[in-house]
């Protein structure tokens, strides 16, 4: 089998990146960078939401260049433990941010390219857009108790094992149900339910970050800190004078 696509891919006319495939999938972001993190490939979705006129206008630059500077350095440092490491970042939940000023949720996955000899020769990443839920389905019924009660106890945020009990299932059970409702694991699920209530309270109040972390459920304000900035990119600081700027 692996010879066939060898064979098939040495036939083509020039080499298949994915590119025009994933100018197809509007919700969908697809690059591949070199191993100094530079786009050598993106697709129109990337291009629209840099507020870039063309895909020329992205080749051969960096994150930094193309991007606000807060969410664009936490992308290039992703980009760099994977050139560094070899591992891949795999459904990493992140909030981004648009040119147009909108945010939206998206899974991030990016994946080392390996030369023949093993060498780490560049990168290949996709971020997928959540989908909204369908709150008509016999699925969203059987987790709306967990849902609910979740909601209302951000503070004390309960655990994947407590909401299990609470829609009368396994972990497991509930992790398969999630991810066909919202896309996301019941972990990952709860994340953004915080952060969500983090961000919106950031936007709108003058509170303090201290508060805002209690609400979301965070007694160690670091800890909230360190949560809010994987998933952001920027600090909660950063975050508010961004988005107020």
């Amino acid at each position: 089998m692996i010879t066939e696509i060898q064979e098939i891919l040495g036939q083509l006319d020039k080499p298949f990146t994915g590119e025009e495939l994933f100018d197809h999938l509007p919700d969908i972001v697809f690059f591949i960078k070199n191993t100094k993190g530079q786009y050598l490939v993106v697709n129109n979705t990337l291009v629209q939401r840099c507020g870039a006129h063309s895909k020329s206008d992205l080749l051969g630059r960096l994150p930094g260049e193309v991007l606000r500077p807060p969410l664009a350095q936490s992308f290039e440092d992703q980009d760099r433990k994977v050139l560094e490491t070899g591992q891949p970042l795999v459904g990493q939940l992140e909030l981004h941010f648009y040119a147009t000023r909108d945010v939206g949720w998206c899974l991030t996955s990016k994946l080392p390219l390996r030369s023949r000899t093993g060498e780490v020769v560049g990168l290949v990443g996709v971020s997928q857009d959540l989908r909204l839920p369908d709150l008509s389905t016999d699925e969203y019924q059987h987790v709306i108790a967990a849902i609910n009660f979740a909601e209302a106890n951000l503070h004390d945020p309960p655990s994947v094992a407590d909401l299990a009990d609470i829609a009368e299932m396994s972990p497991y059970q509930l992790d398969r149900r999630m991810r066909r409702v919202f896309g996301l694991t019941t972990g990952q699920w709860l994340l953004k339910l915080r952060i969500d209530l983090a961000q919106r309270r950031l936007r709108t109040s003058d509170e303090s970050i201290s508060s805002i972390a209690m609400q979301a459920g965070y007694s160690d304000q670091s800890a909230f800190t360190r949560q809010f900035r994987r998933a952001t990119g920027m600090s909660p600081r950063d975050y508010r004078n961004a988005r107020r700027g």
